[in-house]
Protein backbone atom coordinates (compact mmCIF):
# COMPACT_ATOMS: atom_id res chain seq x y z
CA UNK A 1 0.00 0.00 0.00
CA UNK A 2 1.19 3.48 -0.80
CA UNK A 3 2.23 5.73 2.08
CA UNK A 4 0.30 8.47 0.30
CA UNK A 5 -3.23 7.11 0.58
CA UNK A 6 -4.48 9.44 -2.13
CA UNK A 7 -2.59 7.29 -4.64
CA UNK A 8 -5.07 4.50 -3.88
CA UNK A 9 -8.13 6.69 -4.54
CA UNK A 10 -8.28 8.02 -8.11
CA UNK A 11 -11.33 10.20 -7.39
CA UNK A 12 -9.32 12.19 -4.84
CA UNK A 13 -7.01 13.29 -7.66
CA UNK A 14 -9.86 14.79 -9.68
CA UNK A 15 -11.01 18.39 -9.83
CA UNK A 16 -14.25 20.01 -8.76
CA UNK A 17 -15.23 23.39 -10.20
CA UNK A 18 -11.71 23.88 -11.49
CA UNK A 19 -10.05 23.12 -8.15
CA UNK A 20 -8.42 20.04 -6.71
CA UNK A 21 -11.03 18.10 -4.73
CA UNK A 22 -10.97 18.40 -0.93
CA UNK A 23 -13.54 15.74 -0.02
CA UNK A 24 -14.77 16.34 3.54
CA UNK A 25 -18.11 14.52 3.56
CA UNK A 26 -16.90 11.15 4.79
CA UNK A 27 -19.63 10.95 7.41
CA UNK A 28 -22.08 10.58 4.52
CA UNK A 29 -20.04 8.18 2.40
CA UNK A 30 -16.39 7.38 1.85
CA UNK A 31 -14.48 7.08 -1.38
CA UNK A 32 -13.41 3.68 -2.70
CA UNK A 33 -9.81 2.51 -3.14
CA UNK A 34 -8.64 0.73 -6.27
CA UNK A 35 -8.60 -2.65 -4.52
CA UNK A 36 -12.32 -2.40 -3.75
CA UNK A 37 -13.16 -1.42 -7.33
CA UNK A 38 -11.03 -4.31 -8.60
CA UNK A 39 -12.83 -6.75 -6.32
CA UNK A 40 -16.20 -5.74 -7.77
CA UNK A 41 -14.95 -5.89 -11.36
CA UNK A 42 -13.30 -9.23 -10.64
CA UNK A 43 -16.56 -10.65 -9.36
CA UNK A 44 -18.54 -9.53 -12.38
CA UNK A 45 -15.78 -10.49 -14.79
CA UNK A 46 -15.14 -13.98 -13.48
CA UNK A 47 -17.64 -15.16 -10.88
CA UNK A 48 -21.05 -13.62 -11.56
CA UNK A 49 -23.81 -16.06 -10.69
CA UNK A 50 -26.63 -16.46 -8.21
CA UNK A 51 -25.26 -17.69 -4.85
CA UNK A 52 -26.71 -20.62 -2.89
CA UNK A 53 -28.80 -21.84 -5.82
CA UNK A 54 -26.63 -23.60 -8.34
CA UNK A 55 -24.35 -26.63 -8.23
CA UNK A 56 -22.31 -25.39 -11.18
CA UNK A 57 -18.88 -23.81 -10.67
CA UNK A 58 -19.79 -20.15 -11.13
CA UNK A 59 -22.56 -20.37 -8.55
CA UNK A 60 -20.22 -22.15 -6.15
CA UNK A 61 -17.64 -19.37 -6.61
CA UNK A 62 -20.26 -16.69 -5.98
CA UNK A 63 -21.42 -18.51 -2.85
CA UNK A 64 -17.85 -18.77 -1.58
CA UNK A 65 -17.19 -15.04 -2.11
CA UNK A 66 -20.41 -14.17 -0.30
CA UNK A 67 -19.92 -16.49 2.65
CA UNK A 68 -16.21 -15.70 2.97
CA UNK A 69 -17.19 -12.05 3.30
CA UNK A 70 -19.64 -12.96 6.05
CA UNK A 71 -16.93 -14.80 7.97
CA UNK A 72 -14.57 -11.85 7.51
CA UNK A 73 -17.16 -9.43 8.90
CA UNK A 74 -17.76 -11.71 11.87
CA UNK A 75 -14.05 -11.77 12.67
CA UNK A 76 -13.75 -8.00 12.08
CA UNK A 77 -16.28 -7.18 14.81
CA UNK A 78 -15.53 -10.31 16.90
CA UNK A 79 -18.93 -11.94 16.56
CA UNK A 80 -19.15 -15.39 18.09
CA UNK A 81 -20.39 -16.93 14.84
CA UNK A 82 -20.77 -15.97 11.19
CA UNK A 83 -24.42 -17.00 11.58
CA UNK A 84 -24.86 -13.82 13.63
CA UNK A 85 -24.02 -11.68 10.58
CA UNK A 86 -26.98 -10.66 8.41
CA UNK A 87 -26.28 -8.84 5.15
CA UNK A 88 -28.66 -5.96 4.40
CA UNK A 89 -28.66 -2.92 2.11
CA UNK A 90 -27.40 -0.52 4.78
CA UNK A 91 -27.58 0.40 8.47
CA UNK A 92 -31.06 1.84 7.96
CA UNK A 93 -32.42 -1.50 6.79
CA UNK A 94 -30.59 -3.28 9.61
CA UNK A 95 -32.18 -1.04 12.25
CA UNK A 96 -35.61 -1.39 10.67
CA UNK A 97 -35.18 -5.16 10.71
CA UNK A 98 -34.64 -5.07 14.47
CA UNK A 99 -37.56 -2.71 15.00
CA UNK A 100 -39.99 -4.82 12.98
CA UNK A 101 -38.82 -8.31 13.89
CA UNK A 102 -37.80 -7.79 17.52
CA UNK A 103 -39.68 -4.67 18.59
CA UNK A 104 -43.10 -5.56 17.20
CA UNK A 105 -42.78 -9.10 18.55
CA UNK A 106 -41.50 -8.44 22.06
CA UNK A 107 -42.86 -5.10 23.26
CA UNK A 108 -46.18 -4.58 24.99
CA UNK A 109 -48.35 -1.68 26.11
CA UNK A 110 -46.64 0.25 28.88
CA UNK A 111 -43.12 -0.83 27.95
CA UNK A 112 -40.52 1.84 27.30
CA UNK A 113 -37.93 2.40 24.57
CA UNK A 114 -35.00 4.65 25.45
CA UNK A 115 -32.96 6.43 22.77
CA UNK A 116 -30.86 9.59 22.66
CA UNK A 117 -31.78 12.94 21.16
CA UNK A 118 -28.62 12.66 19.04
CA UNK A 119 -29.81 9.63 17.05
CA UNK A 120 -29.82 9.54 13.27
CA UNK A 121 -33.39 9.25 11.98
CA UNK A 122 -32.64 5.62 11.11
CA UNK A 123 -32.37 4.83 14.81
CA UNK A 124 -35.29 7.03 15.79
CA UNK A 125 -38.15 6.83 13.29
CA UNK A 126 -38.45 3.00 13.48
CA UNK A 127 -38.78 3.23 17.27
CA UNK A 128 -41.52 5.83 16.92
CA UNK A 129 -43.35 3.29 14.76
CA UNK A 130 -42.85 0.50 17.29
CA UNK A 131 -43.97 2.67 20.20
CA UNK A 132 -47.17 3.72 18.40
CA UNK A 133 -47.97 0.20 17.22
CA UNK A 134 -47.43 -1.46 20.61
CA UNK A 135 -48.63 1.25 22.97
CA UNK A 136 -45.11 1.68 24.33
CA UNK A 137 -43.47 4.93 25.42
CA UNK A 138 -40.47 6.46 23.63
CA UNK A 139 -38.12 8.29 26.02
CA UNK A 140 -35.05 10.39 25.27
CA UNK A 141 -31.65 10.89 26.87
CA UNK A 142 -30.69 14.52 26.36
CA UNK A 143 -27.23 16.10 26.24
CA UNK A 144 -25.03 18.16 28.52
CA UNK A 145 -23.46 21.46 27.49
CA UNK A 146 -20.47 19.72 25.88
CA UNK A 147 -22.70 17.45 23.80
CA UNK A 148 -22.33 14.25 25.81
CA UNK A 149 -25.18 12.15 27.15
CA UNK A 150 -26.73 13.38 30.39
CA UNK A 151 -25.83 11.03 33.24
CA UNK A 152 -28.86 12.33 35.14
CA UNK A 153 -31.15 11.37 32.27
CA UNK A 154 -29.61 7.92 32.06
CA UNK A 155 -30.11 7.39 35.80
CA UNK A 156 -33.69 8.63 35.70
CA UNK A 157 -34.90 7.03 32.46
CA UNK A 158 -33.16 3.64 32.28
CA UNK A 159 -35.53 1.63 34.46
CA UNK A 160 -37.18 -1.77 34.72
CA UNK A 161 -39.80 -0.48 32.30
CA UNK A 162 -37.12 -0.01 29.64
CA UNK A 163 -37.15 -2.94 27.23
CA UNK A 164 -34.95 -1.49 24.45
CA UNK A 165 -32.03 0.93 24.62
CA UNK A 166 -31.11 2.13 21.12
CA UNK A 167 -28.00 4.29 20.95
CA UNK A 168 -25.46 5.49 18.44
CA UNK A 169 -21.86 4.67 19.28
CA UNK A 170 -20.67 7.87 17.55
CA UNK A 171 -22.93 10.81 16.73
CA UNK A 172 -23.02 11.59 13.01
CA UNK A 173 -23.45 15.29 13.87
CA UNK A 174 -21.19 15.90 16.86
CA UNK A 175 -18.64 13.11 16.40
CA UNK A 176 -18.77 12.25 20.11
CA UNK A 177 -18.14 8.66 21.20
CA UNK A 178 -20.67 7.21 23.62
CA UNK A 179 -19.60 4.68 26.25
CA UNK A 180 -21.74 1.90 24.82
CA UNK A 181 -20.11 -0.82 26.95
CA UNK A 182 -21.15 0.87 30.19
CA UNK A 183 -24.60 1.70 28.82
CA UNK A 184 -25.09 -1.92 27.73
CA UNK A 185 -24.12 -3.24 31.14
CA UNK A 186 -26.61 -0.92 32.82
CA UNK A 187 -29.34 -1.76 30.32
CA UNK A 188 -28.87 -5.47 30.84
CA UNK A 189 -29.12 -4.99 34.61
CA UNK A 190 -32.71 -3.79 34.13
CA UNK A 191 -33.53 -6.45 31.53
CA UNK A 192 -33.34 -4.29 28.39
CA UNK A 193 -31.72 -5.27 25.09
CA UNK A 194 -29.23 -2.91 23.44
CA UNK A 195 -29.34 -1.83 19.79
CA UNK A 196 -26.20 -0.01 18.62
CA UNK A 197 -25.98 2.20 15.55
CA UNK A 198 -22.39 1.62 14.48
CA UNK A 199 -22.54 3.46 11.15
CA UNK A 200 -20.04 6.09 12.29
CA UNK A 201 -17.99 3.88 14.62
CA UNK A 202 -17.15 0.71 12.71
CA UNK A 203 -15.23 2.63 9.99
CA UNK A 204 -13.17 4.63 12.49
CA UNK A 205 -12.54 2.71 15.72
CA UNK A 206 -12.13 -0.97 16.67
CA UNK A 207 -15.57 -2.43 17.48
CA UNK A 208 -15.82 -5.68 19.44
CA UNK A 209 -19.46 -6.68 19.82
CA UNK A 210 -18.70 -9.23 22.53
CA UNK A 211 -16.71 -6.74 24.57
CA UNK A 212 -19.50 -4.17 24.19
CA UNK A 213 -22.08 -6.90 24.91
CA UNK A 214 -24.29 -5.37 22.23
CA UNK A 215 -27.39 -7.37 21.42
CA UNK A 216 -27.60 -5.83 17.95
CA UNK A 217 -25.19 -3.68 15.96
CA UNK A 218 -25.89 -2.09 12.57
CA UNK A 219 -23.49 -0.51 10.09
CA UNK A 220 -23.14 0.37 6.40
CA UNK A 221 -20.36 -0.70 4.07
CA UNK A 222 -20.31 2.52 2.05
CA UNK A 223 -19.09 4.52 5.06
CA UNK A 224 -16.03 2.24 5.29
CA UNK A 225 -14.75 2.22 1.70
CA UNK A 226 -17.02 -0.48 0.29
CA UNK A 227 -19.82 -0.10 -2.30
CA UNK A 228 -23.24 1.31 -1.59
CA UNK A 229 -25.98 -1.25 -1.15
CA UNK A 230 -24.26 -3.54 1.37
CA UNK A 231 -24.88 -3.27 5.09
CA UNK A 232 -24.61 -5.49 8.15
CA UNK A 233 -26.78 -6.41 11.07
CA UNK A 234 -25.06 -8.26 13.89
CA UNK A 235 -27.37 -9.92 16.38
CA UNK A 236 -26.88 -12.38 19.19
CA UNK A 237 -27.87 -15.76 17.86
CA UNK A 238 -30.38 -16.53 20.59
CA UNK A 239 -32.27 -13.34 19.75
CA UNK A 240 -32.12 -13.80 15.97
CA UNK A 241 -33.33 -17.40 16.29
CA UNK A 242 -36.50 -16.26 18.03
CA UNK A 243 -37.30 -13.41 15.64
CA UNK A 244 -39.63 -13.83 12.64
CA UNK A 245 -38.18 -13.03 9.21
CA UNK A 246 -38.30 -9.50 7.86
CA UNK A 247 -38.80 -10.27 4.15
CA UNK A 248 -40.18 -13.48 2.69
CA UNK A 249 -39.48 -15.24 -0.58
CA UNK A 250 -36.61 -17.03 -2.26
CA UNK A 251 -33.64 -18.47 -0.36
CA UNK A 252 -35.02 -17.79 3.13
CA UNK A 253 -37.29 -20.83 3.21
CA UNK A 254 -36.80 -24.40 4.33
CA UNK A 255 -40.00 -25.89 2.88
CA UNK A 256 -43.16 -24.47 1.30
CA UNK A 257 -46.56 -26.07 0.87
CA UNK A 258 -49.68 -24.40 -0.49
CA UNK A 259 -50.66 -23.10 2.95
CA UNK A 260 -47.57 -23.23 5.16
CA UNK A 261 -43.89 -22.31 5.10
CA UNK A 262 -40.97 -23.16 7.33
CA UNK A 263 -37.94 -20.93 7.30
CA UNK A 264 -34.25 -21.54 6.77
CA UNK A 265 -31.76 -21.33 9.61
CA UNK A 266 -29.65 -18.26 10.29
CA UNK A 267 -28.48 -16.23 8.51
CA UNK A 268 -30.53 -17.12 5.41
CA UNK A 269 -33.79 -16.58 7.32
CA UNK A 270 -33.22 -12.83 7.05
CA UNK A 271 -31.76 -12.73 3.52
CA UNK A 272 -34.66 -13.18 1.13
CA UNK A 273 -34.04 -12.91 -2.59
CA UNK A 274 -30.86 -12.64 -4.61
CA UNK A 275 -28.21 -10.97 -2.50
CA UNK A 276 -25.61 -8.28 -3.23
CA UNK A 277 -22.61 -10.54 -3.82
CA UNK A 278 -20.59 -7.79 -5.51
CA UNK A 279 -21.21 -5.59 -2.45
CA UNK A 280 -20.02 -8.36 -0.16
CA UNK A 281 -16.89 -8.76 -2.30
CA UNK A 282 -16.26 -5.03 -2.04
CA UNK A 283 -16.85 -5.04 1.72
CA UNK A 284 -14.38 -7.89 2.11
CA UNK A 285 -11.72 -5.95 0.20
CA UNK A 286 -12.49 -2.80 2.21
CA UNK A 287 -11.95 -4.66 5.50
CA UNK A 288 -8.61 -5.96 4.24
CA UNK A 289 -7.58 -2.42 3.30
CA UNK A 290 -8.65 -0.91 6.63
CA UNK A 291 -6.80 -3.57 8.56
CA UNK A 292 -3.67 -2.84 6.55
CA UNK A 293 -3.96 0.86 7.38
CA UNK A 294 -4.70 0.03 11.02
CA UNK A 295 -7.08 1.73 13.43
CA UNK A 296 -4.23 3.29 15.38
CA UNK A 297 -3.10 5.10 12.24
CA UNK A 298 -6.67 6.06 11.37
CA UNK A 299 -7.15 7.53 14.85
CA UNK A 300 -3.86 9.41 14.70
CA UNK A 301 -4.60 11.02 11.35
CA UNK A 302 -8.19 11.91 12.19
CA UNK A 303 -7.24 13.33 15.59
CA UNK A 304 -4.60 15.59 14.06
CA UNK A 305 -6.94 16.84 11.33
CA UNK A 306 -9.86 17.38 13.71
CA UNK A 307 -7.76 19.23 16.28
CA UNK A 308 -6.22 21.45 13.59
CA UNK A 309 -9.62 22.26 12.08
CA UNK A 310 -11.20 23.11 15.44
CA UNK A 311 -8.25 25.27 16.51
CA UNK A 312 -8.35 27.24 13.26
CA UNK A 313 -12.13 27.66 13.21
CA UNK A 314 -12.07 28.91 16.79
CA UNK A 315 -9.94 31.83 15.59
CA UNK A 316 -12.83 33.06 13.43
CA UNK A 317 -15.23 35.14 15.57
CA UNK A 318 -18.15 34.59 13.20
CA UNK A 319 -17.98 30.77 13.40
CA UNK A 320 -19.99 28.82 15.98
CA UNK A 321 -18.87 25.27 16.76
CA UNK A 322 -20.98 22.43 18.15
CA UNK A 323 -19.69 19.57 20.30
CA UNK A 324 -16.07 20.57 19.83
CA UNK A 325 -14.95 20.93 23.45
CA UNK A 326 -15.23 17.29 24.51
CA UNK A 327 -12.27 14.92 24.62
CA UNK A 328 -14.21 11.87 23.35
CA UNK A 329 -14.37 13.17 19.78
CA UNK A 330 -13.52 11.66 16.40
CA UNK A 331 -13.22 13.22 12.95
CA UNK A 332 -16.36 15.34 12.62
CA UNK A 333 -16.42 19.13 12.95
CA UNK A 334 -19.84 20.78 12.96
CA UNK A 335 -20.18 24.53 12.67
CA UNK A 336 -22.15 27.49 11.39
CA UNK A 337 -21.11 30.84 9.94
CA UNK A 338 -23.00 33.71 11.53
CA UNK A 339 -25.79 35.20 9.39
CA UNK A 340 -25.20 32.70 6.55
CA UNK A 341 -27.38 29.66 5.90
CA UNK A 342 -25.41 26.39 5.92
CA UNK A 343 -26.55 25.61 2.36
CA UNK A 344 -25.04 28.89 1.19
CA UNK A 345 -21.81 28.09 3.06
CA UNK A 346 -21.61 24.68 1.39
CA UNK A 347 -22.30 26.17 -2.04
CA UNK A 348 -19.57 28.79 -1.65
CA UNK A 349 -17.12 26.11 -0.48
CA UNK A 350 -18.11 23.86 -3.37
CA UNK A 351 -17.14 26.62 -5.82
CA UNK A 352 -13.64 26.38 -4.33
CA UNK A 353 -13.45 22.57 -4.57
CA UNK A 354 -14.25 21.87 -0.91
CA UNK A 355 -17.02 19.33 -0.37
CA UNK A 356 -18.83 19.44 2.99
CA UNK A 357 -22.32 18.52 4.12
CA UNK A 358 -24.95 21.11 5.07
CA UNK A 359 -28.41 20.49 6.46
CA UNK A 360 -30.00 18.69 9.39
CA UNK A 361 -27.92 15.51 8.79
CA UNK A 362 -30.97 13.27 9.33
CA UNK A 363 -30.99 14.37 12.97
CA UNK A 364 -33.74 16.96 13.27
CA UNK A 365 -34.50 16.39 16.98
CA UNK A 366 -30.82 17.09 17.71
CA UNK A 367 -30.95 20.24 15.58
CA UNK A 368 -33.94 21.45 17.59
CA UNK A 369 -32.13 20.62 20.84
CA UNK A 370 -29.13 22.65 19.66
CA UNK A 371 -31.40 25.54 18.72
CA UNK A 372 -30.60 25.52 15.01
CA UNK A 373 -32.32 24.40 11.82
CA UNK A 374 -29.18 23.16 10.11
CA UNK A 375 -25.40 23.10 10.38
CA UNK A 376 -22.29 22.64 8.26
CA UNK A 377 -20.34 19.42 8.79
CA UNK A 378 -16.79 18.60 7.75
CA UNK A 379 -16.01 14.93 8.31
CA UNK A 380 -12.56 13.42 7.87
CA UNK A 381 -11.07 10.05 7.00
CA UNK A 382 -7.50 8.79 6.97
CA UNK A 383 -6.94 9.78 3.33
CA UNK A 384 -7.57 13.44 4.09
CA UNK A 385 -4.60 15.75 4.55
CA UNK A 386 -3.67 18.90 6.40
CA UNK A 387 -3.91 20.70 3.06
CA UNK A 388 -7.60 19.69 2.85
CA UNK A 389 -8.20 21.37 6.21
CA UNK A 390 -6.26 24.47 5.20
CA UNK A 391 -8.45 24.78 2.12
CA UNK A 392 -11.56 24.37 4.29
CA UNK A 393 -10.43 27.19 6.56
CA UNK A 394 -9.44 29.44 3.66
CA UNK A 395 -12.82 28.87 2.01
CA UNK A 396 -14.77 29.56 5.22
CA UNK A 397 -12.91 32.87 5.52
CA UNK A 398 -14.39 33.96 2.17
CA UNK A 399 -18.00 33.14 2.96
CA UNK A 400 -19.15 36.34 4.59
CA UNK A 401 -17.44 38.44 1.95
CA UNK A 402 -19.17 36.54 -0.85
CA UNK A 403 -22.46 37.19 0.96
CA UNK A 404 -21.55 40.90 1.27
CA UNK A 405 -21.52 40.78 5.06
CA UNK A 406 -19.09 42.76 7.20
Amino acid sequence: MSKNFIDDFPILRTQMNGHALAYLDNGATTQKPDCVVRSICGYYGGCNANPHRGVYELSAKATKIYEDARRKVAKFINAKSAREIIFTKNATESLNLVAYCYGLTNLHAGDEILITVAEHHSNLVPWQMVARAMGARLNYIYLTADGNLSAADIDAKLTRRTKILAVTQISNVLGLVNDVKTLAARAHEVGAIVVVDGAQSVPHIPVDVRDLDADFLAFSGHKMLSPMGIGVLYGKRELLDEMPPFLRGGDMIEYVTEQETTFAELPQKFEAGTQNVEGAAGLSAAIDYLQTVGFDEIARIEHNLTTFAIDELKKLPYVELYGCDAANKVGIVTFNVRDVHPHDVATILDAQGVAIRAGHHCAQPLMKFLGVNATCRASFYFYNTRRDVERLIDAVKTVRGVMHLA
